[in-house]
C-alpha cells in the first residue's frame, strides 16, 4: 500500500515537495474547523472526537500516512484531547490522561480484535506449511484447461480458502502465483483479456466472500466487536448465523461474477492442450501431503467446525476456539510452526491498526459523540418515519459511495460503522431488527469491487500488470450495481425470513 510517509528530504539534501503532506495539512485543517464550531447538545469530549473522527476519515481517504502510523497518531489524539476535556460522568473534573489512555488502548483487549490478531497467525500457518497452496494447486489441476474452468477454478478456490484462511491478502498472495503460473501454462499474453479476467476474478471473488463468510476478513470481525459493544454479547451474530444470512448471497454472486467477466471480456481462447498437465506437475513438485500440512487441516476443519456450531452445540465463542487452535499450532510434536515464524511474517501493522480502530469507535461511543451524530442523521433523513427496507437503502448507499475514497474497508468500517448502529438505536422500538441490521451494513462494507485502490486483495492483483484500472472499473460498477440489487431482493425475501430486518 503506498504511503506518504517519508523523509522531507532526499539523499542530497534537497528538501521534498510538500504535496505529499497534503492530505495531512486538509485533515488537521478540518479537524481545527470542527473544534470551533459552536455544537449545541454535544460534550467537550465528544466534540474533540468529532474532530478526530474527521482527521482520521481524511488521512485515511488521501492515504496521506501509512495505516500504522496515522493509528498510533489518532491514540495520541485520544489521550490528549479526550484527556484534557472534562469528564463525560462528572464535568467538573478534568478526565486526565491515565483515562484517555485507557479508552485509547481498549481496542487491544477487545475480543474481535485478539481474533484478527489470531487469524492472521492462522494465515502465517497456512503460508508456513504451504497447505493454502497445495489445496489451490489440488482444485486447479481437477478442473480441465478451458478458458472457462479456470474461472471456476478461480472462485472454488476463493471460497475454499475463506473458510480456513482468515485474511483477505494472504488468501490472494497465496491465489496469484498460482493462477500466474496458469497464464504461463496457457501460453497467453500477460496483457491479453483471458489473463485480465482471471486476476479480476480472484480479486473480486475475494470481495464477495468476505461477505459471506465471517471470519473471511478483518472489517466483519471489527464489526461484530462493534456490535458486542453496543448492544451486548447477547446478539445472536454468530459465525453461522452470519453464514446462513451472508453466504447465499454470496453463492449467486459468485455466478453473476463468472457471468459478467465472460461477457465484458470474452477470452481469446477456449481451450489451451496441456494446461491441465502443466498443474498437475506444479502440484507434483510439491511432494506428498507433509504431516505437517495435515496436522494443520486437522486444526482446521475442527475450528470450522466449532465456528459453525457456536451456540448451537456448544457455548464457545468463535475467539476462544481460535485461541485454542492456534495453541495446537504452536505446541511442540503437535503444531506445525513456531514464534519465530510469527514474528516474520504476521501483519504487526494491521494489528495495531485494528485494535485502534476499535478504541476509535468505543472513544466516539464513550464521549457520546456517537449519539449526537446519531441524532442528527436520524432528524435530517427523517429516518424515524421509514420502515425497515428504505433505512437499509439509505444507510447501506451511503457505505457503499464513500468507500469510493476508502482504501481500507477495516478504515471504513472504525470511522463510520459505530455511527450507523448508533443511529439503529436511536429508531423507535420495533422498526428495525438491530443486530440484523448492523450486520447488513455490515456485509456493504465489503463493497470494494469499482476501484483497485478500494481493497488491499485489488492492489495485490493489480501489480501482476494483466489488466487496467479501467477493465476493472467495468466489471466492478456491473457488480456494484447488481449485487446491491441482490441484497435489497433479499432484505425482502430471506433475510427478513430469518427475522434480521
Amino acid at each position: 500500500m503506498k504511503s506518504s510517509v517519508t523523509s522531507t528530504f532526499s539523499k542530497d539534501g534537497d528538501r521534498k515537495s510538500p504535496i505529499p503532506y497534503l492530505g495531512l495539512w486538509i485533515a488537521i485543517a478540518a479537524a481545527v474547523v470542527v473544534e470551533l464550531l459552536p455544537l449545541s447538545g454535544i460534550t467537550i469530549a465528544g466534540q474533540h472526537m468529532l474532530a478526530i473522527l474527521i482527521f482520521a476519515v481524511i488521512v485515511w481517504i488521501t492515504e496521506a500516512l501509512d495505516y500504522t502510523v496515522s493509528a498510533i497518531l489518532i491514540s495520541a489524539l485520544i489521550i490528549f484531547l479526550v484527556g484534557t476535556a472534562p469528564d463525560v460522568a462528572d464535568p467538573t473534573k478534568i478526565a486526565g490522561t491515565g483515562k484517555s489512555l485507557r479508552l485509547a488502548l481498549t481496542g487491544f483487549s477487545n475480543s474481535a480484535a485478539i481474533l484478527v490478531a489470531v487469524a492472521t497467525f492462522i494465515a502465517v500457518a497456512m503460508t508456513v506449511t504451504g497447505l493454502d497452496r497445495r489445496i489451490a494447486l489440488l482444485v486447479m489441476s481437477r478442473l480441465g484447461a478451458s478458458s472457462g474452468s479456470v474461472l471456476v477454478g478461480a472462485i472454488i478456490v476463493t471460497v475454499l480458502l475463506s473458510l480456513i484462511v482468515p485474511s483477505a491478502t494472504a488468501r490472494v498472495a497465496c491465489v496469484v502465483p498460482i493462477m500466474m503460473g496458469v497464464i504461463a501454462a496457457f501460453k497467453i499474453d500477460g496483457k491479453s483479456r483471458f489473463a485480465a479476467s482471471i486476476m479480476i476474478v480472484v480479486a473480486q471473488a475475494t470481495s464477495v466472500w468476505n461477505i459471506g463468510i465471517q471470519t473471511a476478513a478483518a472489517q466483519n470481525l471489527l464489526s461484530k466487536g462493534y456490535i458486542e459493544k453496543i448492544l451486548g454479547p447477547d446478539h445472536g451474530i454468530t459465525w453461522g448465523a452470519w453464514l446462513l444470512a451472508g453466504a447465499p448471497w454470496a453463492i449467486i454472486m459468485s455466478f453473476v461474477l463468472y457471468f459478467v467477466v465472460r461477457k465484458i471480456m470474452p477470452p481469446e481462447i477456449d481451450t489451451v492442450a496441456g494446461g491441465k498437465q502443466s498443474l498437475h506437475e506444479e502440484l507434483k513438485k510439491l511432494g506428498p501431503i507433509t504431516k505437517e500440512q495435515i496436522r494443520l487441516l486437522i486444526i482446521s476443519l475442527c475450528l470450522l467446525g466449532f465456528w459453525a456450531t457456536e451456540k448451537k452445540l456448544h457455548s464457545f465463542d468463535t475467539t476462544s476456539t481460535t485461541i485454542v487452535g492456534l495453541t495446537l499450532m504452536l505446541l511442540p510434536g503437535i503444531g506445525v510452526m513456531n514464534w519465530q515464524h510469527i514474528q516474520k511474517n504476521a501483519p504487526w501493522g494491521t494489528i495495531i491498526m485494528f485494535a485502534i480502530g476499535i478504541s476509535l469507535g468505543g472513544a466516539l461511543l464513550d464521549t457520546q459523540a456517537a449519539q449526537w451524530l446519531a441524532d442528527l442523521v436520524v432528524k435530517s433523513f427523517h429516518l424515524e418515519t421509514l420502515s425497515a427496507l428504505p433505512i437499509f437503502i439509505i444507510l447501506a448507499s451511503f457505505l457503499i459511495i464513500i468507500h469510493l475514497g476508502f482504501a481500507s474497508a477495516t478504515a471504513l468500517t472504525a470511522s463510520l460503522l459505530p455511527i450507523m448502529i448508533t443511529v439503529l438505536t436511536k429508531l423507535p422500538e420495533g422498526t428495525v431488527n438491530v443486530a440484523g441490521m448492523s450486520m447488513l451494513l455490515a456485509f456493504t462494507v465489503s463493497f470494494g469491487f469499482i476501484l483497485p485502490t478500494n481493497a488491499p486483495q485489488n492492489m495485490v492483483c493489480m501489480g501482476t500488470q494483466t489488466f487496467t484500472a479501467r477493465q476493472f472499473f467495468h466489471i466492478g460498477i456491473w457488480l456494484t450495481v447488481i449485487g446491491f440489487a441482490l441484497m435489497i431482493l433479499f432484505a425482502l425475501t430471506w433475510w427478513k425470513y430469518l427475522g434480521w430486518m
